[in-house]
C-alpha cells in the first residue's frame, strides 16, 4: 500500500530529526578545555552538513507525497499533507538551529583564539620589560649614559592599554557563557599578577635611575669644580716655579 510506504518514510525522517535535535540541540554541553570546544565545533559542523545532505531525501518524500495526492482520493489527502507540512517545517527548523549553533560555537572558538593571541602579544611585551629591567639593574657611566637607559625604559613603558582592554573584554564574554571559565581565570590571574609586578618594578627602577642621574650630575659638578680649582692652583704653581719662588714664600694653600 502506497500510503503505508509514504507514512513509513515520513516517520523515519521524523525520527532522524528528533534524534538530531536530542543529540545536538537539547543536550547540555560543557566546554572546560579548548579540546572540548574545538571538538564541539567540528561535531556541529558535521551535523549541519549531514542535515543539509538530508535535503535530497526530504525532497524525494515531498515529491512522492505530492504525486500520490494528485492521484489519490481526496479522503487520503489531508492527513498526508499535514504530516508532510510538519516534516518540512521540522526539517527547516533543524537546519536553521544547527547552523545557528555551529556559527555561535565558531565565534566562541574564534574569540578564544583571539584571546590567546592578545595574551601572547602582551606577554612578549612583558618579556621585553623583564630584559630591560635586567639591563638597567646596574647601569655604569655618567649622567648621560644613565639618562639614556631611563629614556629607553620609559619608551618601553609607554605601551597602549588597548590589548589589555581586549583581553578583559574577550575573557568576560567567554566566562559569562561558562566557557573555559576555569582555564581563562587561571590564565588571567597569572597574566595580571605578572603585569602588576613588572609595572611596580619598572616604576621603582625609574625612580632609582632618576636618583642615579641626580647623583651623577652632582658628582660631575663637584669634579668640575675640583678641576677648575686645580687648574687655578696649577697656574699659580707654574708661575711660582718659573720665578724660582721658594715654597716658604708662597701662601699656605700653594705650599
Amino acid at each position: 500500500d502506497k500510503t503505508v510506504s509514504l507514512r513509513k518514510d515520513l516517520s523515519e525522517m521524523h525520527e532522524w530529526i528528533t534524534q538530531a535535535e536530542e543529540e545536538y540541540l537539547e543536550r547540555d554541553f560543557e566546554y572546560k578545555t579548548p579540546d572540548e570546544l574545538q571538538k564541539a565545533v567540528e561535531e556541529l559542523k558535521r551535523a549541519k552538513e549531514e542535515a543539509l545532505q538530508k535535503e535530497v531525501k526530504v525532497k524525494l518524500i515531498t515529491d512522492s507525497v505530492n504525486n500520490f495526492i494528485a492521484k489519490a482520493p481526496p479522503a487520503a489527502h489531508e492527513a498526508l499533507k499535514k504530516e508532510l507540512d510538519v516534516l518540512i517545517t521540522s526539517y527547516q527548523q533543524l537546519c536553521s538551529r544547527l547552523n545557528g549553533k555551529w556559527k555561535t560555537l565558531e565565534e566562541v572558538w574564534a574569540c578564544w583564539r583571539e584571546l590567546l593571541s592578545y595574551l601572547d602579544a602582551e606577554n612578549k611585551w612583558l618579556n621585553e620589560i623583564e630584559r630591560k629591567l635586567k639591563v638597567t639593574e646596574n647601569v655604569q657611566g655618567g649622567a648621560e649614559e644613565i639618562s639614556e637607559s631611563l629614556d629607553s625604559l620609559e619608551r618601553l613603558m609607554r605601551h597602549p592599554e588597548d590589548n589589555r582592554n581586549q583581553i578583559r573584554e574577550l575573557a568576560q564574554t567567554l566566562t559569562d557563557g561558562g566557557i573555559l571559565d576555569e582555564l581563562i581565570n587561571e590564565k588571567l590571574e597569572k597574566f595580571n599578577t605578572r603585569w602588576e609586578d613588572l609595572q611596580q618594578e619598572a616604576v621603582r627602577r625609574q625612580k632609582s635611575l632618576e636618583q642615579s642621574i641626580q647623583s651623577a650630575q652632582e658628582t660631575d659638578k663637584a669634579l668640575r669644580l675640583i678641576q677648575e680649582s686645580l687648574a687655578v692652583i696649577d697656574k699659580q704653581l707654574t708661575a711660582y716655579t718659573a720665578d724660582r719662588v721658594d715654597a716658604a714664600q708662597v701662601p699656605q694653600e700653594a705650599q
